[in-house]
């Protein structure tokens, strides 16, 4: 009962730790930014105010960023998910000369530093014209996204019986049916955590986005936060930032709780053989 006790305990010192500095920005997106410098040390404010999200709220950039970072999301993991599908089914199910080398290869990509590619990528999307573009996002998103991808998707491939496609086969359809019909519907709960955890990637993702564009044309959110100034040059933008970061962080929150156990189901998938 003393060991059981201790657990709990330890779980609920890990859960604040982790949800402090998540109060913390929620407790300073409600402060008043007019008297925010000034106003005595507290954590929770003295008059709690919804200006901070007025101002975001009504800013272009902040509504810009937001818009490509939605679109720029979507379109990389639908992309991710559907390239890492066929992958994930040839590394599962095929035998081919160069197998183990396409999963080393894979899982260094999503090893390499990201900072090591900026000044590469900079100089190229310059000169191929997309700089500052959807497109010079989305390609490296996809890039590093893909590996996490196919190896999460082939844990699931690897626990459909092969027996039934086999079947499906017999009764005479087609490797590209059976493929499509049966297996890719059983393959399901695979896919849709592996577009949860390849959404959040790019979602948080702030080096590239920060460093391949100049502009609110393709600036995502996590970078527009960086150049945000709040509603005037005479106030703090600390609350504003506060409270642009509470807008864009509750979606996924709730996407988290929501569908916590597909997302840890993606994670475990192979874990054990069974």
């Amino acid at each position: 009962m003393k060991g059981r006790n201790g657990w709990t305990f330890a779980g609920l010192a890990i859960l604040a730790w982790a949800l402090f500095p998540l109060v913390w920005m929620l407790s300073l997106s409600f402060k008043d930014p007019s008297t925010f410098r000034g106003e005595e040390p507290g954590f929770f404010p003295t008059e709690w105010t919804w200006a901070n999200y007025s101002t975001v709220l009504d800013d272009p950039m902040f509504t810009a960023a937001l818009r490509n970072s939605i679109g720029i999301s979507l379109i990389a993991t639908a992309l991710s998910v559907t390239v890492a599908m066929f992958a994930a089914y040839a590394i599962a199910r095929m035998e081919f000369p160069g197998k183990k080398v396409l999963l080393s290869t894979a899982l260094a990509i999503a090893m390499f530093p990201q900072a090591a590619l900026v000044g590469p990528l900079f100089n190229m999307w310059r000169t191929l014209g997309i700089y500052d573009t959807w497109l010079g996002l989305i390609i490296p998103d996809l890039t590093f996204a893909l590996p996490m991808s196919i190896w999460t998707m082939s844990a699931f491939f690897r626990q459909i019986p092969w027996e039934m496609e086999q079947a499906a086969q017999v009764d005479g359809a087609t490797g590209w049916q059976a493929f499509r019909k049966v297996i890719v519907p059983l393959a399901a709960p695979g896919v849709f955590t592996t577009a949860i955890l390849t959404f959040f990637f790019c979602w948080n993702e702030f080096l590239l986005a920060i460093s391949l564009t100049s502009t609110d044309r393709a600036r995502t959110v996590p970078a527009a936060l960086s150049f945000f100034t709040g509603a005037s040059q005479f106030q703090s933008p600390i609350t504003a930032i506060m409270a642009a970061s509470v807008v864009v962080t509750i979606p996924v929150v709730i996407l988290v709780l929501v569908f916590q156990r597909r997302i840890m189901a993606g994670l475990t998938a192979g874990a054990v053989k069974g």
